[in-house]
């Protein structure tokens, strides 16, 4: 392929893993654009540097079997998809070592106490069940909105076109109402809020 490999746009890597003999610059391609940021995330969380290199070998992988399997829907840009992977490959590595989470204040605007919890999302399929049937007593727009942005790692402008409002501003609004009608669906139910926090417990 006479393209470099860091020049391959999204779509141009997504059409070469799809083929059945694909080339090996779309891999190329992962690792040029990928590695440094997503390698970073691991090393300020705890990780050594070849943590990062297995996890991001994981990553990879799975995003492989992904689209080849059909299922990248590209609603998100790869970078975001592969970064949403690494994350939660990584605190599924941290909570089998028992080890603690440092808290990441990136993700954090101090809107409550569940917040930061919710933003500690951990890709286990048993918990992420907890977490979305939860979320499910919400509605179907706050349920969109919550799993974009905390476990698919979206930003308010592609969640934008994801749901019907006029403009990032409004969508904030309805995030901030859909993460105050969880703290108060919590306040009636004590145990269902013990249960989706234990879900979100990395000890």
């Amino acid at each position: 392929m006479s393209k470099s490999s860091s020049k391959l746009t999204d779509a141009e890597i997504i059409d070469l893993l799809s083929k059945q003999n694909f080339d090996n610059e779309a891999v190329k391609a992962l690792y040029l654009n990928n590695f440094t940021v997503l390698s970073g995330y691991i090393l300020q969380n705890q990780g050594s540097e070849q943590d990062a290199e297995d996890i991001f070998q994981e990553v990879i992988v799975r995003f492989i079997e992904i689209v080849r399997a059909g299922k990248f829907r590209g609603e998100s840009s790869i970078r975001t998809f592969l970064f949403s992977l690494n994350r939660f490959s990584w605190l599924n590595e941290l909570r089998k070592r028992n080890k603690s989470l440092l808290r990441e204040n990136s993700y954090q605007t101090g809107m409550g106490e569940i917040e930061p919890d919710v933003s500690r999302f951990i890709i286990n399929r048993e918990d992420k069940a907890i977490i979305t049937n939860t979320i499910d007593l919400l509605g179907a727009v706050c349920k969109k909105i919550l799993l974009a942005y905390y476990y698919e790692n979206l930003t308010m402008k592609e969640i934008l076109k994801l749901v019907e409002f006029e403009s990032e501003q409004a969508l904030r609004n309805k995030k901030y109402k859909c993460m105050k009608s969880l703290e108060q669906l919590f306040a009636k139910d004590p145990s269902l809020a013990k249960k989706f926090k234990a879900a979100l417990t990395y000890e």
